[in-house]
Parts: structure tokens; sequence; C-alpha cells
């Protein structure tokens, strides 16, 4: 995982110029915005973020502005393993337009029984507070990235 963390209110990203850490804050995410230090422009999130608790994972699903496809996996899954590199290109291109997350099953256990996940890896698509779709299984990043706007099409 690169520089950027989830916090419960967003994710923080380091500015690029001047090294100030800021905060894109859940309702914002997509948005233009700029470091608060020295003005520059802040990139969106371009990878796969750690979720570090349920409840930064219950308030990025409920608040966030842009659609967030979860990965669920654990460290000793050979396919999730696979998956990671394909997930990484998948967040990059589909940056400021969709939230790339990544859940441990085995760190935070709750998350996987409480979304009823019975394999892994299992990609699911969150948006307006509620799941909208999941699929079970390594793929390469285009089918990822293809089950993820299809999921999200269905409440535009």
């Amino acid at each position: 995982m690169g520089a950027s963390t989830l916090d419960d209110r967003g994710v923080r990203v380091s500015c690029p110029a001047c090294g100030t850490r800021n905060r894109l804050v859940w309702a914002r995410l997509g948005l233009a915005t700029r470091c608060g230090r020295c003005r520059t422009p802040l990139a969106q999130p371009a990878e796969p973020l750690d979720v570090p608790s349920a409840e930064v994972f219950d308030v990025l699903t409920r608040e966030s502005r842009l659609p967030v496809v979860v990965d669920f996996w654990a460290p000793w899954c050979g396919p999730c393993r696979m998956v990671a590199p394909e997930l990484a290109r998948m967040a990059h291109t589909v940056a400021g337009g969709l939230l790339v997350v990544k859940v441990n099953t085995d760190a935070l256990a709750e998350l996987g029984e409480r979304h009823r996940v019975r394999s892994i890896p299992m990609m699911a698509v969150f948006g307006r507070g509620r799941e909208l779709a999941r699929a079970a299984g390594a793929r390469p990043a285009a089918e990822i990235e293809r089950f993820a706007r299809e999921a999200v099409a269905t409440i535009l």
C-alpha cells in the first residue's frame, strides 16, 4: 500500500509538493481538492487502501461520495495474493471515480461475518450506504472494473 490512509473522516493523502498530510473528506471524494498549506492540487486515491477498523468501514461505505469497491481478503489466501496487483491496476485506472479498499477478514473478522463473506477473495461494491453487488474469485483488473461499473450503474 502507498502513503494514503483511511480514518473515520476520510482519506489522508500527502501533498506532492510540500508533504503536508491532507484529509479528503468522504463527502468531497472525487472532487478537485488542493493542499491546505501550499494550494497544490491533490490527486485522488489511486491505490487500494487498507480499512483499519469496522467503524471506519461503516462510515466510508455510508458517507463516501464515490462508490466503494471492497476486496475482502486474507494474507494466507493464494488467490487473494494473485488478485492484489490486478486490484492495484484497477484502482489506478478508476481514481476519482471509484474508491478501492481492502478488508483483511482475519484482522476484521466482524466485517467478514456481518457481510456473510463465505469465500475469498470476495469483491463487493457499495454505493449510497448499501451493498450493490458482489462477486467471488480472482479476476483480472478489466473484469473487476467492469463488474464495479455495472454495479454502480444500478444506482444512477
